[in-house]
């Protein structure tokens, strides 16, 4: 039973703590859109997108007004193109990131993700071409976000594909630097990807998900951070505690939006993707939830040991809430969307270095990361490479989403606007990293990989 209490404090944490659904994201399956046709096949995946999402924006608007619960974004993702348009007669796939871009601007959604690819332990035509696609279809669309998944812990690391995502990658800043290389924050590279992540840039519908499905991101650093101020000096097992119960409480209010959009909609419940994901708002940061735990600043030793707890403690409030917490679920550190992590980098307590480190603990990786838009391709493939290698080892998603901002030099700051917020241009280790990328090949798969 929800009780009087409980209401009253759900309402402060969206009033004066910044609590909100982040996002609604419909998953949708396209697997029944291969055609030989090219055209034939874009068509169907327009008709089946604006169908089936018709309603989402309203409905998502309407359960907003009802229960008083912000909800920020209204989102689709589709199965991973590389694997419908393979079967058409088509070469060029930047036309169906046009036909992915143009039916979400018919529903009035603001991302669609899953212009992607799965090539962990080795390409198809169409991962080819999707992959050779990227950079003009992020920088010729809009609201396409699109993934390239390059490890997991059961296949290695796929090299060949971290030569190419560098590479990729900095076609995109390219073609994109007259907007701050924006085509850039709508591309991650995975390893351990999962398959019902509800969060750009990321997200996509993966091929064992229903035909189409709800699934619900859930976000609060602020509600977080202010449970905290309550047990200032308190040891680490009351500091677990609190945020466990706050995460639990954050969680319920998910499981009820998810399930009544899900009804709404006449679609499948998915996920409750809990992660503490920031914005550039004040309060709604992570990096402020461990300087409350005591960190004269986020980076100072003891900002990884802090974020293990973080992300624990929110896991097990998640569980104990719903039965289908999924996604990623813990806490994000993305940059440029994080107040704190923004003034810690500009303090110089946190580095690249000091945020690689804290990815073995944080529930995705590198993430909005703004770099010196000289950074060679290879560089950019060897950072990938590290969060790849931390993924595999240790059984876990990472991710990396770097910004190289063309004519910026470490120090400036750039632009984004909206959640994406102002990066701060950091550090590139100045070593190369050239002839350990050249070498390609698979990284094989870590010897914990052959546990049943």
């Amino acid at each position: 039973m929800i009780r009087t209490r409980e209401v009253l404090e759900t309402i402060n944490m969206i009033q004066e703590q910044c609590l909100d659904i982040r996002t609604i994201t419909m998953g949708i399956s396209l697997r029944d859109c291969c055609h030989g046709d090219s055209k034939k096949s874009r068509q169907l995946i327009y008709d089946k997108i604006t169908r089936l999402a018709a309603n989402l924006v309203k409905v998502g608007n309407d359960i907003e007004k009802e229960y008083g619960i912000p909800i920020i974004n209204k989102r689709v993702s589709v199965t991973p193109i590389s694997l419908i348009a393979e079967s058409s007669d088509e070469e060029d796939y930047v036309k169906f990131a046009e036909a992915l871009d143009k039916a979400a601007d018919a529903v009035g959604i603001n991302f669609i993700g899953g212009f992607s690819a799965l090539v962990h332990k080795g390409y198809t035509n169409g991962d080819r071409k999707l992959i050779r696609a990227i950079p003009e279809a992020l920088s010729s669309t809009k609201l396409v976000c699109s993934s390239v998944n390059v490890a997991t812990t059961k296949a290695g690391i796929n090299m060949d594909a971290v030569r190419e995502m560098g590479e990729v990658i900095k076609r995109a800043a390219e073609l994109s630097k007259d907007d701050n290389s924006l085509a850039c924050a709508k591309l991650v590279v995975f390893s351990n990807v999962p398959e019902d992540n509800p969060f750009m840039a990321g997200a996509f519908h993966g091929i064992g998900e229903p035909e189409c499905v709800i699934n619900v991101g859930v976000s609060g650093p602020g509600v977080v951070k202010s449970a905290l101020e309550k047990v200032k000096g308190a040891d680490f097992g009351t500091v677990s505690e609190t945020i466990k119960k706050t995460a639990f409480k954050i969680t319920r209010m998910g499981q009820l939006v998810a399930q009544e959009a899900s009804r709404r909609l006449n679609a499948e419940f998915g996920i409750v993707d809990l992660s503490l994901a920031p914005t550039p708002a004040v309060g709604d940061s992570v990096a402020y939830i461990l300087e409350e735990m005591g960190l004269e600043k986020c980076g100072a030793h003891g900002t990884t040991a802090a974020l293990a707890l973080l992300n624990d403690a929110v896991k097990k409030g998640g569980v104990m809430a719903s039965s289908y917490v999924g996604g990623l679920s813990g806490a994000f550190i993305p940059v440029s969307e994080d107040a704190g992590m923004i003034e810690a980098v500009k303090a110089g307590a946190l580095t690249l270095e000091k945020l690689e480190a804290m990815t073995c603990v944080c529930s995705v990786g590198l993430d909005m990361i703004v770099i010196p838009g000289d950074t060679s391709a290879s560089t950019i493939s060897a950072i990938i490479a590290d969060e790849a290698a931390i993924g595999m080892i240790n059984n876990k998603t990472t991710a990396v989403r770097v910004i190289p901002a063309f004519g910026k030099k470490v120090g400036d700051v750039v632009e984004f606007g909206g959640l994406l917020g102002t990066g701060p241009v950091m550090n590139v280790n100045r070593f190369g990293s050239d002839e350990f990328i050249k070498r390609g090949g698979r990284i094989p798969a870590p010897i914990n990989s052959l546990r049943n």
